[in-house]
């Protein structure tokens, strides 16, 4: 880690994983938009107190019993999320049968290098995605990440991209992906155009999603669709900017400042 953080400051954990992106950026796994992304993540994070809520938890557990069903689930894998959490992706994949597939927004050869390395070495031994396999493309898509592995994406019913950008999302629906994100603000358009949409932190929820596939690869077809039906996504929408309405009041409160700056 670059810089020493003490064990008592009050934004120890934050800091880390700021750490991490950095890193990542130095070790061209993280393009520098990445640090801008990740910043505007940090933001939200605030917003819904920094925890895993009981929507995220409900949601996670949701998406994971999706991918149990799906016939060829794929986790997409950019820059930022192979930074903070290559192991838990390695983890995922290998419980679920879903290959890990590298795709890149902006693209260069040695940042995808350096991702399939990292992934390597958290424990990965295929990924798909990389510039020595043969590629197909999305319909309606321009930019990079159009490019799919016809092994991965291109042949998979649902779809994991965490820390998506919203025109991949919308084009993955048209060409009838399922698709399940992660992404701390609800009213993106990632957010908007998924079938599930983890409001959560990245670092929380991937640890998570393992628990859950751990305990829920036993659990019957028709267990894992009751608990998909119960799942709306607009509703959980709604419900997370809501969330995050009610506690911007709570600290725009005098008593809630007042404690905060003098404790």
């Amino acid at each position: 880690m670059g810089i020493e953080i003490p064990p008592d400051h009050p934004r120890r954990v934050s800091l880390e994983i700021r750490e991490k992106i950095i890193e990542g950026h130095q070790a061209s796994i993280v393009a520098t938009a990445g640090l801008l992304a990740h910043g505007r993540g940090e933001a939200f994070d605030y917003f819904i107190g920094e925890a895993t809520t009981e929507l995220a938890e409900r949601a996670t557990r949701a998406a994971v019993a999706s991918m149990l069903l799906a016939r060829s689930p794929v986790i997409s894998v950019n820059g930022n999320v192979c930074s903070l959490v290559p192991e838990d992706l390695v983890r995922l994949s290998k419980l679920t049968n879903a290959p890990l597939e590298i795709n890149l927004f902006y693209y260069r050869k040695e940042r995808e290098d350096a991702i399939l390395k990292a992934l390597q070495e958290a424990g990965a031994e295929r990924v798909l995605g990389t510039h020595d396999r043969p590629s197909e493309t999305i319909p309606e898509l321009s930019s990079n990440r159009r490019k799919v592995d016809p092994d991965g994406i291109g042949k998979a019913d649902w779809v994991l991209v965490p820390l998506e950008d919203g025109d991949r999302t919308e084009a993955l629906r048209k060409v009838g992906k399922f698709v399940v994100t992660i992404d701390l603000n609800p009213m993106s358009r990632t957010a908007v155009y998924s079938n599930i949409t983890i409001v959560d932190n990245v670092v929380r929820c991937m640890p998570l999603m393992v628990k859950y596939a751990k305990e829920m690869r036993s659990w019957t077809r028709e267990r894992l669709e009751a608990l998909i039906k119960e799942f709306n996504n607009s509703d959980n929408l709604r419900e997370s900017i809501q969330l995050i309405i009610e506690n911007l009041k709570q600290r725009a409160g005098n008593e809630y400042i007042a404690k905060e700056a003098f404790n």
